[in-house]
């Protein structure tokens, strides 16, 4: 095992400037519940960001997308160090709305990259990200004796603390997004075309972000969603530069995935490392009997997994095997009271198992937070951190079996885009074995280096190793992409506070 520091390893082989990005966390805040909005502005009218009046909604529109509207309003919510932005993505004539948060970096927002982040799910709002893990803010979980109520405390270590952050609750009907008349979404494919026209009328329309550089990142499931995301985009470049519009080309640069459901055929064998072996803790938890039994079914369970979701998708023949599997492989841990997102912990509160929810949940359901953020009237009366009947949906698809996401990734590193992959040690729901696992599989220009290359210990300072990273370089001579993969020893799904490592080393 070869032992290295952190960011020179980053900075010789993989994302060195993008590592400063990561290394910091974002908030956005406020929407819109005007229908008639106080200004309206076409692309072409190059308005800037700051001129963005607080006392009523902004609307944007754009002639490549003549059935889509964003509404934009200033906001105070969360950052007082920040320009902080809140508002609505209208789709299909306005039948759907998606809300949003922005934050401007603290250190440059008129040079600094763009980031969004996207929670998982399928159907959990990012404002958990948000106030739980990456945003500018944090849930306050201390009581407040003046308003009965939790706020929230400001985060050091935010994303914006570098970078322009969104953050986005997709699809329609997850957090304070809606829909007029139950419209929804049901495949990330789908979700893929809205999150594309609302990254394209920002940029157009705000031409002091034009060229800048945009990353995409997320967690959980949003190893499924953003690698469909970013190929949506580049593909959309391609079409926008043959049709003589290269003015449009979004300028994507990088995908950040941690602790992502992408390689899905690796998460079982990584589910039975972590719960009957020493991937995680020193000393399995899992009972001796219960742990033969998975092993005697993984085979099986891998094999209808081959022949009903993988080798040629079957719905009927894969939903048989995922059933089979779950009820083996998933049951023990479920029944073990556990927390799936952390297996040093036991689960606490509701089904996310973070006392931390609940409390944003109430927070975001306050009358005046829901004021501050411009939330609509028409927007669900009850906040709920994950929308069940969006999951339900996806479900219903099988979304995160019909295709294979990790060939999205291969061609988006093989078109020169740089991906980092980076997965807590204690998370049983999206392992860190699985995700090694399918990286180290993964058929690309790039893996006959890639799988060459060794485990390294990365630490903070000399004293704190922190976990191991692997990867290899952008090649911009040939156009590849880098692909890195990170451990957080220690930690668990919900860890991207991590990244503020990056930031106290760097």
């Amino acid at each position: 095992m070869v032992k290295a520091r952190l960011i020179p390893f980053f900075v010789d082989s993989l994302f060195g400037f993008l590592i400063l990005v990561l290394a910091l966390e974002v908030a956005l805040a406020k929407t819109g519940n005007s229908p008639n909005d106080q200004f309206t502005f076409k692309s072409e009218d190059h308005i800037r960001l700051q001129s963005i009046p607080s006392d009523d909604f902004t609307s944007l529109i754009h002639p490549q997308f003549p059935g889509h509207r964003v509404r934009i309003k200033k906001s105070n919510f969360c950052d007082p160090t920040v320009n902080v932005y809140t508002g609505y993505l209208d789709v299909n004539a306005g039948a759907k709305h998606l809300f949003f948060y922005f934050f401007e970096s603290r250190r440059d927002p008129q040079n600094d990259d763009v980031l969004m982040w996207i929670n998982g799910g399928p159907g959990c709002s990012s404002s958990l990200g948000l106030l739980m893990e990456l945003g500018p803010c944090s849930i306050d979980m201390r009581k407040n004796a003046s308003t009965g109520s939790n706020g929230t405390t400001w985060n050091p270590y935010g994303w914006n603390e570098a970078a322009n952050v969104f953050f986005l609750d997709q699809p329609v009907g997850v957090g304070f997004s809606y829909a007029d008349y139950g419209e929804n979404i049901q495949t990330t494919e789908d979700a893929a075309k809205d999150v594309h026209a609302f990254i394209s009328i920002f940029f157009e329309t705000f031409k002091e972000f034009s060229g800048r550089a945009l990353h995409l990142s997320g967690e959980s499931y949003g190893g499924r969603y953003l690698p469909v995301f970013a190929s949506e985009i580049y593909d959309q470049n391609q079409i926008a530069v043959k049709e003589g519009r290269a003015e449009n080309v979004i300028n994507l640069q990088s995908m950040i995935i941690g602790n992502g459901n992408t390689g899905v055929e690796y998460l079982y064998p990584g589910k039975y490392e972590i719960e009957c072996g020493v991937a995680a803790l020193e000393v399995p938890f899992q009972l001796i009997n219960k742990c033969v039994r998975m092993k005697r079914a993984l085979p099986r369970c891998q094999h209808a997994l081959k022949a009903g979701c993988f080798d040629q998708f079957d719905l009927m023949n894969c939903r048989a095997a995922i059933d089979f599997c779950d009820n083996e492989l998933s049951k023990p841990l479920r029944d073990s009271g556990r927390n799936p997102y952390d297996v040093s912990k036991m689960c606490v509160g509701s089904d996310l198992c973070y006392a931390e929810n609940e409390m944003i949940a109430k927070y975001l359901d306050l009358p005046q937070t829901r004021e501050l953020l411009g939330v609509s009237p028409h927007s669900p009366s009850n906040f709920s951190a994950c929308s069940d009947a969006v999951g339900n949906g996806f479900d219903a698809h099988m979304d995160k079996y019909a295709i294979p996401t990790q060939y999205h990734v291969a061609a988006l590193l093989d078109r020169g885009v740089r991906v980092l992959i980076y997965a807590g040690t204690y998370d049983w729901q999206c392992n860190w074995v699985s995700n090694k696992a399918w990286t180290d599989a993964l058929e690309w220009g790039g893996a006959g280096t890639y799988v060459k290359e060794e485990m390294r210990v990365w630490a903070v300072d000399p004293d704190r190793e922190a976990g191991e990273v692997k990867g290899n370089g952008f090649d911009a001579q040939n156009g590849k992409g880098g692909l890195a993969f990170v451990t957080i020893k220690g930690a668990g799904h919900m860890m991207s506070l991590f990244f503020s490592f990056f930031f106290l080393a760097a």
